[in-house]
């Protein structure tokens, strides 16, 4: 098995963490709407050192079930992808991730509670997008162009373009997506190389073109030729004979 066969493997995983990932989720709303509101103040504060404890829980907390609704699909179908085309990488973009956005949005942030995992969102369109760029790999570029059609219309959410609305993780999650996009630059899959690109390649040992001769002419059969040598009509062939006496 090549490597982009390896690369490229659906396994159960590719659905199954995701699909928990996004239940944990949906479990901890509901969990706030009826048992726990007040963990709903656990986003990130920036500068704040209590704010700090947000950039790990701040993913896990949404206000109302159509900002859970918004960020439930696009963190699904992406991390479908992500399992699936990047799979070596993929626990890493999603921890740092993490992470990394939510200390952007820590640094960078209005002073306001800052939840949701749209940053998150936003790491994996970053990174999607720009590491199928870098790899140069016709999936994995046709997976880029597909998250600009899908996602594309985001960019304008990482600006102070909505109330409410915490662009500073949007940003924070772009910007951590192109970083994890340059850090992991050679975790790719490469594209395949045919024996005729080939730096040593040798037009004589390649075992298809033996198939043709001088003219361009197909042969099926490779098998040496046996040279007869041709009998002259003015000579009578020669034939030797060996009699075996049979006793009985």
């Amino acid at each position: 098995m090549n490597s982009n066969q390896q690369q490229f493997r659906y396994s159960t995983g590719v659905i199954a963490y995701p699909l928990f990932f996004v239940l944990s989720i949906w479990i901890v709303f509901w969990m706030q709407v009826r048992f726990f509101p007040s963990i709903k103040r656990l986003g990130v504060y920036p500068q704040k050192l209590e704010g700090l404890l947000g950039i790990i829980t701040s993913p896990f907390i949404h206000a109302d079930i159509e900002h859970l609704y918004h960020n439930s699909i696009p963190l699904f179908v992406l991390s479908v992808a992500l399992f699936y085309f990047y799979r070596k990488i993929s626990w890493k973009v999603l921890i740092y991730g993490i992470l990394l956005s939510g200390l952007f949005t820590w640094v960078i942030g209005r002073p306001a509670n800052h939840i949701g995992a749209s940053g998150l969102v936003y790491v994996l369109v970053s990174f999607i997008f720009f590491k199928g760029i870098f790899a140069k790999h016709y999936r994995l570029v046709a997976l880029s162009l597909i998250i600009v059609f899908l996602y594309g219309g985001m960019i304008w959410y990482a600006f102070p373009v909505k109330d409410g609305m915490s662009w500073e993780g949007h940003l924070g999650g772009l910007i951590s997506g192109f970083i994890f996009a340059l850090v992991f630059r050679k975790a790719i899959a490469k594209p395949e190389r045919y024996i005729w690109q080939e730096p040593d390649y040798n037009e004589d040992d390649d075992p298809f073109l033996k198939h043709f001769d001088e003219n361009g002419n197909f042969i099926e059969n490779l098998e040496q030729e046996i040279e007869e040598e041709p009998i002259s009509e003015d000579t009578e062939p020669n034939y030797n004979y060996t009699f075996k006496e049979n006793k009985d």
